[in-house]
């Protein structure tokens, strides 16, 4: 990749237990080693060639909310693809809004089956050298066998990988048995016109699929080895309750008791000691099982506890003491933001709470929104929902899985493979919404670090793991499409 620019930087990292890293939100962590998994191949050097070039062409083409344009990115996507044999016809760009181009390819197949969902994001999150970036983070730069830049992992590895491969399928000639569809979208990270919700919306028949994959897995590295693989396939649903308190108010000379500010307080207050129930997914036990693994003493037997379903109240107190089991446990809803008041010196004739909740896949948001109600317990609280859909959880057998096993034992031998429930979000929901099952998984291989590198300065990726993942996305897609 000679066009990258080359500057050595030492950079340290926060290493973090799998726990942490296996409960973030979204994309994998990444890593303050520089080791990584050696698959048994990482394709031909032009493949690797190809690949990097447009990975460095993606990640150096703005699509931050504010300046960018996921339309530009689209557009070299839709050069590359035309290069490389596709048709116009097979490509088409959906700009709903200026600046939020989707971009969408269907590699036509046989129609044996079902076609095969490649969902990906364009957009990434704002950067700014000056807020402690160590390299210019709209560069893809080199240093010490990583990748830093905005969007170097998030998500435009995974996305220049299924460009990628594509075109080197395309090339092979290589004949699919159904159609392949990839979608990359806008507005996944910030912004209001959402690429994939608008095309399951507004283009249902070109976005059909048996299933599908995208981001969200997290592939980790133990003692410089892949240690655990994990899909993601299932996440929570992101809803906010709109809390709202009226007063008549008046001069803050005469205290009344009808005061907006308190009753709404009081609520929240109440609100942060409820409790929702413990409800344990089959993805959540797998994940628990995978961890247990990794602890000893009476943290690893209570995991193991809950992994087999026999979970006592007291296990449970336990592990929901632990925020990020806590999350996997249950619902969760919590205060975010708060505005009240007209001046200092009167009394409050309006006080208003944002409470962002995360809903359970298997939890019923009616249900919980009348826990919430129930919770606040004040009925002059007016309550506003507003609630994503709901994604479900993606059958954790069947080919996908069936797959990814045999491909990972395969490629990274040392590594088991579990399923788990992301506490964050990503745009499966939106495909698990209108009945696709979508599955995360990456197979970049890094060590457990601080996730939130990720959206925050520096972020990077290993160079090694990125290509052994680009290979491994690559028989993935081919395997489940012959």
């Amino acid at each position: 990749m000679s066009n990258i620019s080359r500057r050595k930087t030492f950079v340290s990292v926060a290493a973090l237990g799998l726990i942490a890293a296996f409960t973030a939100t979204s994309c994998s962590s990444d890593s303050s080693n520089t080791s990584s998994p050696s698959p048994s191949s990482v394709g031909t050097q032009d493949n690797t060639k190809l690949f990097h070039e447009i990975y460095q062409q993606l990640v150096e083409t703005d699509t931050t909310h504010s300046t960018g344009s996921t339309t530009d990115a689209a557009n070299v996507v839709k050069r590359r693809l035309l290069d490389a044999g596709f048709a116009e016809g097979d490509i088409q760009i959906f700009e709903p809004v200026q600046r939020k181009g989707n971009l969408v390819l269907r590699f036509t197949g046989s129609g044996q089956r079902k076609p095969l969902l490649l969902l990906g994001h364009l957009d990434v999150v704002e950067a700014k050298k000056e807020d402690g970036w160590t390299t210019d983070p709209k560069k893809l730069t080199e240093a010490d066998g990583f990748y830093a830049a905005r969007g170097a992992l998030d998500d435009k590895a995974m996305v220049s990988a299924f460009v990628a491969n594509l075109i080197q399928l395309k090339r092979e000639g290589f004949k699919p048995t159904r159609d392949i569809v990839l979608a990359l979208t806008a507005d996944e990270e910030a912004g209001k016109d959402n690429g994939a919700k608008w095309l399951m919306e507004n283009k249902a028949d070109l976005m059909s699929a048996e299933y599908g994959l995208n981001e969200g897995g997290r592939a980790f590295l133990v003692d410089g080895k892949p240690a655990l693989q994990g899909v993601q396939v299932a996440e929570k649903t992101y809803a906010i309750y709109d809390v709202e308190a009226k007063a008549p108010g008046g001069h803050s000379s005469v205290p009344k008791p009808d005061n907006a500010i308190f009753a709404l307080t009081g609520g929240l207050n109440r609100l942060s000691t409820y409790r929702f129930p413990a409800s344990l997914s089959d993805a959540v036990r797998d994940n628990f099982g995978a961890l247990a693994a990794s602890k000893t003493g009476h943290e690893a037997d209570d995991l193991r506890a809950a992994a087999a379903g026999n979970s006592s109240p007291e296990v449970l107190d336990r592990l929901s003491a632990v925020p990020e089991y806590n999350a996997l446990l249950r619902t969760t809803c919590v205060a975010t933001m708060v505005s009240a008041g007209e001046a200092e010196n009167a009394l409050p004739q309006r006080a208003k709470a944002t409470v962002n909740c995360r809903i359970l896949p298997q939890d019923n948001p009616a249900d919980i929104e009348r826990q919430v109600k129930a919770a606040l317990a004040d009925d002059k609280l007016a309550v506003t929902p507003k609630v994503d859909p709901a994604g479900g959880i993606s059958p954790i057998n069947g080919d996908v899985l069936a797959t990814v096993t045999s491909l990972t034992k395969e490629m990274f031998p040392t590594a088991a493979v579990s399923t788990f429930m992301s506490t964050g979000a990503t745009d499966s929901k939106y495909a698990r919404s209108k009945g696709i099952p979508m599955y995360g998984v990456s197979g970049l291989f890094m060590e457990s670090a601080d996730a939130s590198r990720i959206h925050g300065v520096n972020e990077r990726v290993p160079i090694a793991g990125l290509d052994g993942s680009r290979e491994f996305l690559y028989r993935l897609v081919k395997q489940l499409s012959q």
